[in-house]
């Protein structure tokens, strides 16, 4: 290939000549074993395939049926010529499939396994199904075993019956293992082995319940027990010691924590009894329970219980026990539990948990449709690998001995020069920062400690000194030391944790790592909305790309779509490659990355009409979130056909928040806070990234909805008490460091950093894959403002005229959610639809909150009135 392609490049046109023809057979034979490999692979060679395999079935069922009346027409002939019976065109033969029909019949019948031949119409039957469906419908080799059997057993079984018939009814197989059976074990033998053969097959198939009918024993007659004697605690004691270990163990809780108390007797003091405490092993016990043998003055005979005379005469020399529970009720309580009744109850689970397997088989019948799964629109999407991400050469955290020392003594040094002593001071390395834990003397006040912040920094030289006074959950306080050799956190080594390869979170994304270098996961959908801000240049745009790229390796391009906003128009560019796969946008844009700001106003009210939307499915479907609603759907428990569909989650990123407020003010603001306080329940989260963590750009109907936020490197402590109503954000050291706030804990983290071209590199993997035909399409939004005075006429209606009217008239409702469900519209368009319709005499007039009426009855008459407009 070199020599070919180095002569290719020279100017000669006859080495050009004489290089070409094998460069192209080359060529050739690389496409045509490519071309292989993806027939075999294409679903239409499996549908192809099916439909062979269903049309041998029918053959051969049609041809055996036929054969069954007329073997006797045509198997002289079969006989006679053989396989030349296929082409002898002037030969005549009764099966109703011809000459074919005829050889294969006697084939299978006489020279095989006789009637059981139609398993093999069974087999093809499931062959062809599972090649068409594109799953496994049956199970191949299940069935394979059942068929194998039924051919050895139907064959032998029906020679053995029409041993002196003419009919071939066990073919040649069954009538050679009848006769060398028969010569075996006689005709009597080989029945008995086929009713035995028959009958296993039977009960190892459905597993029968072979159960003898119990006789209840008769309660034996109550006996009065005689009264036990005073006995001495030494003797008690030696009576425990003396027991076999067999009467003494405890069969149902084994041997420990059961105290008992030994009776008293009349002639000791009662506290030489307090101190005498035997343990117990033989009385049967729950957990939790504590034995307790009645005084002696308590007559027995008073027990009316019959189930106190079942007990086993150990039970009885060992003297009557009381079942008291944690909560000890008073020693003189005359009734009992016996010990029977416990061993009974455990009993009866055991007969319910072997009950079980077989009304969970009764359950997994094929009863209903198979689930659902969105999943199959493309079944062939591959997730990327992590060899597309770096693994970065100072990613390993770096422990110096010298510096960890320095910096201890420094601490205890700035502390004595102001007279506060501590006890014990540890260190905890992270990737880009170290945190020494301190635990001050008695005496010593916090806010002491917590003033001497500057002092440390200026004695330790470092920038960006946090002191957490104190530490929350812990009884020390901590001092947050920058490395002078700081780790590079990488993605790849937070996606292949343990952590995020395994777990149950919707939107999984990775963030970066603790001081004590633990993975921080954490679940978008249960935040359910993040707020990051930060100095420019502190790592808020390799933040987002974070946790794009987390959620684009977890999560299948049917269940997550992105609504990505960049008024920077370059920091989110590089996604515009998997536009049909994951984003989403407004109908009849070009571009789904959204740029304009009018274009964001109308995004954003898009977004509130899907919400509203999904709302009304859920309130149908008469569940409460996006989780029920989705599992629903996938059990098929909700009709397509009334508007229901698969919602997946709709992650809604702004890149540069700010300018948008400076530019769009209220329009945004009102938009962003609905999708805040309402959007989390129906599958709708929202990353909201700014550089001016200002009062007046991050307001409080905005703040109070976003629980979660996420603070880098800010300027000042104003700043950081915008964003996390705390002071530290101004401390960090930049470079993603950074602050997060969720589920009312503040931690320190490294954010993971991932490069520009990985993440391109994992676009260019998914967006090179087979997609949508087009992006995930958002209601439609028109501005109100631009449908001021305008009138609707029938001249310029809408082109979703003519199919929303018939929706309405198949209905028989005159609702504008039901266009806005089944058209998937936008509460405007679809009102303008409604005029339209009024004014063509399809609906009647508003009725407020009611639906409308619906003039036009029959589809028919709505025909006419299309017809003439």
């Amino acid at each position: 290939m070199s020599k070919n392609k180095l002569k290719s490049e020279k100017p000669e046109s006859k080495k050009l000549r004489s290089s070409a023809p094998d460069a192209n057979t080359l060529k050739k034979d690389k496409e045509a074993e490519v071309k292989v490999k993806e027939l075999v692979k294409d679903e239409r060679t499996h549908k192809v395939l099916g439909m062979i395999c269903l049309l041998l079935s029918v053959y051969f069922f049609i041809a055996f049926t036929s054969y069954l009346f007329t073997w006797q027409e045509d198997q002289d002939k079969v006989f006679r010529y053989s396989a030349d019976v296929l082409f002898m065109t002037d030969l005549k033969v009764d099966n109703l499939l011809g000459r074919l029909g005829a050889f294969v019949s006697h084939w299978f019948f006489y020279r095989g396994v006789g009637v059981a031949s139609y398993f093999f119409c069974y087999l093809f039957f499931i062959l062809g199904i599972n090649f068409i469906v594109g799953r496994r419908v049956f199970r191949i080799w299940r069935n394979i075993k059942h068929i194998l059997f039924g051919l050895l057993f139907i064959s032998t079984g029906m020679a053995f019956i029409a041993i002196h018939d003419g009919f071939p009814w066990g073919g040649a197989l069954g009538d050679a293992i009848n006769r060398w059976s028969i010569g075996f074990i006689g005709k009597t033998g080989t029945a008995l082995l086929l009713i035995v053969a028959g009958l296993s097959w039977l009960i190892w198939k459905f597993n029968f319940d072979f159960k003898w009918p119990e006789r209840k024993p008769r309660p034996p007659r109550a006996v009065p027990e005689p009264a036990p004697a005073p006995v001495s605690t030494a003797a008690a004691t030696a009576m425990v010691a003396a027991e076999p270990s067999a009467k003494r163990r405890n069969a149902l809780k084994g041997d420990g924590g059961v105290m008992v108390i030994p009776p008293n007797a009349d002639n000791e003091p009662e506290e030489d009894t307090d101190m005498q405490l035997v343990e117990r092993e033989q009385a049967p016990a729950g957990p939790g329970i504590t034995y307790i043998p009645p005084a002696p003055d308590i007559p027995l005979e008073e027990e009316e219980e019959p189930a106190a005379a079942e007990e086993p005469e150990e039970e009885e020399e060992a003297g009557p026990l009381l079942y008291i529970e944690e909560t000890v009720e008073p020693a003189p309580k005359k009734k009992r539990t016996p010990p029977e009744e416990v061993a009974f109850e455990i009993k009866e689970l055991k007969d319910a948990e072997e009950d079980l397997p077989e009304d969970v088989e009764l359950v997994r019948e094929p009863v209903h449709a198979d689930p659902y799964d969105p999943m199959l629109d493309l079944r062939d999407y591959q997730y990327p690998g992590l060899e597309m991400l770096e693994s970065h050469v100072n990613e390993k955290v770096v422990q110096d001995a010298g510096e960890l020392e320095k910096n201890k003594n420094q601490i205890i040094d700035t502390l004595k020069n102001y007279d506060i002593s501590i006890q014990k001071i540890s260190a905890t390395v992270g990737p880009t920062v170290t945190l020494y834990e301190i635990v001050p003397a008695a005496g010593v006040r916090i806010s002491r400690i917590k003033n001497l912040e500057d002092d440390i920094a200026l004695s330790l030289a470092a920038l960006g000194i946090r002191i957490i006074a104190p530490i929350p959950g812990k009884g020390t306080i901590g001092i947050e030391v920058p490395n002078v050799k700081k780790s590079i956190v990488s993605l790849k080594a937070l996606l292949a944790s343990e952590k995020f390869q395994h777990n149950n979170m919707d939107l999984p994304i990775a963030i970066g790592k603790k001081i004590d270098n633990e993975n921080f996961i954490a679940d978008l959908a249960k935040m359910p909305h993040l707020l990051m801000a930060g100095a420019t240049g502190q790592g808020k745009s390799v933040g987002i790309n974070t946790l794009l790229v987390s959620l684009l390796y977890k999560k299948h391009p049917s269940q997550l779509k992105f609504v990505l906003v960049d008024p920077k128009k370059v920091e989110l560019s590089l996604y515009k490659l998997i536009e049909k796969h994951f984003l989403a946008k407004l109908p009849g844009e070009e571009d789904a990355i959204i740029t304009d700001t009018k274009k964001v106003i109308h995004t954003l009210n898009a977004l509130c009409i899907e919400m509203d939307v999904r709302y009304d499915l859920l309130k149908e479907a008469g569940t409460r979130n996006i989780r029920e609603y989705n599992h629903k759907f996938v059990q098929r428990r909700l009709n397509p056909q009334k508007g229901h569909r698969y919602l997946p989650f709709i992650v809604l990123v702004i890149d540069e928040f700010a300018d948008l407020i400076m530019t769009a003010g209220k329009e945004v603001e009102m938009p962003i806070a609905r999708l805040a306080q309402l959007a989390r329940a129906v599958g709708i989260h929202l990353i909201i990234a700014t550089q001016r963590p200002s009062v007046n750009i991050i307001t409080g109907t905005i703040k109070a909805n976003f629980p979660a936020r996420i603070a880098f490197k800010v300027s000042s402590k104003i700043d950081s008490r915008t964003i996390l109503d705390i002071g530290g954000a101004e401390q960090l050291i930049g470079q993603g460091d950074m602050l997060v706030s969720f589920n009312g804990e503040l931690v320190r983290l490294q954010c993971a950093f991932v490069d520009t071209p990985e993440v391109e590199k994992v676009a260019e993997f998914i967006g090179d894959q087979r997609g949508y035909p087009e992006a995930f399409m958002l209601p439609e939004y028109v501005d109100e403002k631009e449908l001021e005075g305008k009138e609707f006429s029938l001249q310029d209606r809408d082109p979703l005229f003519e199919e929303a009217a018939r929706v309405i008239v198949q209905n028989q409702q005159g609702s504008t959610s039901l266009l806005q469900r089944r058209m998937k519209l936008g509460y405007n368009r679809a009102g303008r639809l409604m005029d339209q319709l009024e004014q063509a005499g399809i609906v009647g007039p508003n009725m407020g909150s009611k639906a409308r009426d619906v003039m036009v009855k029959t589809e028919a008459d709505l025909e006419e009135i299309l017809n003439t407009l």
